[in-house]
């Protein structure tokens, strides 16, 4: 009987904590935002400024950095640069030639009397080799894992921090959708090599960058870094408008979700949007589709073909685009290599990157953080970037979709079940 007794207890524990980590939260946006005003209004600018948190502000220098022989090196550089502090925060963390110069290169600064703080997703750094954790540690460097295995947070186990943040001496930082591994090695040029952009800035969103860092920090380790050596006095350097937001589910917040429809509802010409995930929930199609009908937006959607990490997230994608292809949104997938970029440009002014993807993992379950930027000409650099990538993809027409055969259409509807947690 106590047998019986106890393994009833366990499988009602084990129920409590699926329910408490895959419920989703309710209290979300389920209506759609009116258009008031152009996202080139700086009545646009303003709004954005005081719903996300820290304002758009101007003073920025901002450098696109594409694929892995370009961001690490200009990464890996920044690092043995610092003369003060380093922080770092990531998702994926693998083994590999790339994680070990990472590795190697903290730990030079660590030893140099450099304080180094190092945040890795336990999740996601779960293939990381713990020799270069240890070697790191031993360097002087303060190395955690976000929300490990513990009984204390079982209930938050399916909140991720899937930022990806690096700043130096709190004056240059770093953001965008690149991982620590060796897939995103190369320059996009076969399937063994991602394709992904990242992004180096200067100026005061650093400050709001490092204060992004600092935020899962202070959660895992109960320290706050603070004092002019993480937050210094950052002068002008250029004449862009940036601003670096956060999204996190624990603070009831969907800043990044309703970032992204007030933008899409604030588009009078043109959307680009780049999404390594692509699961847009039915708000999201009606607002995409609104603006294509109703205001006569362009709207280019540009996702991973058949080279891709998750297939299950692609199955569920490619099951909701009839709304979007019927309405004329261009969709089109990404054929060399895994496409792993997040970009959203609207209105050639308006670009928003990080490590934010369109679906419902990164509205409603990760912790997430973007740089927004409000300048003509780099969003104008990032839609040549994106007409690139565009002629290395694949339209999908409304015909061709709704003629794929029925075995992809049953395995889509399977995965549709799922999306919630995509």
């Amino acid at each position: 009987m106590s047998f019986w007794i106890a393994g009833s207890l366990l499988l009602g524990i084990a129920v409590v904590l699926a329910v408490a980590n895959l419920w989703l939260r309710r209290d979300e946006i389920q209506r759609k935002i009116e258009p008031l005003y152009a996202v080139e209004d700086e009545r646009f600018v303003h709004t954005i400024s005081v719903l996300l948190g820290p304002p758009l502000t101007g003073g920025h220098t901002v450098k696109a950095l594409l694929n892995g022989d370009r961001i690490f090196p200009a990464m890996l550089e920044a690092i043995g640069s610092a003369r003060k502090t380093i922080t770092f925060e990531t998702f994926v963390y693998w083994e590999g030639s790339i994680g070990k110069k990472f590795a190697d290169a903290i730990s030079e600064r660590a030893r140099a009397g450099i304080r180094c703080h190092v945040l890795l997703d336990w999740v996601g750094a779960n293939r990381m080799n713990q020799e270069w954790l240890e070697q790191m540690k031993d360097a002087g460097a303060e190395v955690c894992y976000y929300r490990p295995l513990r009984w204390w947070n079982l209930t938050r186990m399916n909140n991720r921090t899937h930022r990806k943040l690096l700043v130096i001496d709190g004056k240059v930082g770093f953001t965008g959708g690149v991982g620590i591994a060796d897939e995103w090695l190369g320059h996009a040029e076969d399937p063994d090599h991602w394709r992904d952009s990242h992004f180096r800035i200067e100026g005061p969103a650093v400050g709001q960058m490092q204060a992004a860092f600092m935020d899962n920090w202070v959660q895992t380790n109960a320290v706050l870094l603070h004092g002019e050596d993480y937050f210094p006095l950052l002068e002008s350097r250029g004449d862009t408008l940036a601003q670096m937001f956060t999204s996190a589910p624990e603070n009831g917040t969907e800043n990044a979700r309703l970032m992204y429809l007030l933008s899409i509802a604030s588009a009078q010409r043109s959307i680009r949007i780049a999404s390594a995930y692509f699961v847009p929930d039915e708000l999201s199609i009606s607002t995409l589709c609104d603006a294509k009908t109703k205001r006569g937006v362009d709207v280019k959607i540009l996702v991973p073909g058949a080279h891709i990490d998750t297939h299950v997230t692609r199955r569920a994608s490619r099951s909701l685009w009839e709304p979007l292809l019927e309405c004329g949104i261009e969709i089109h997938e990404f054929q060399p290599t895994m496409f792993h970029v997040k970009i959203m440009i609207v209105d050639g002014i308006w670009v928003s990157v990080g490590s934010t993807n369109f679906d419902n993992r990164s509205f409603k379950l990760n912790d997430e953080a973007n740089l927004n930027i409000w300048n003509r000409n780099f969003a104008e650099e990032q839609t040549a970037v994106f007409d690139a990538d565009l002629e290395r993809a694949k339209r999908v027409t409304l015909e061709e979709w709704r003629n794929r055969p029925l075995r992809e259409k049953a395995i889509e509807q399977a995965a549709k079940l799922v999306r919630w947690q995509l």
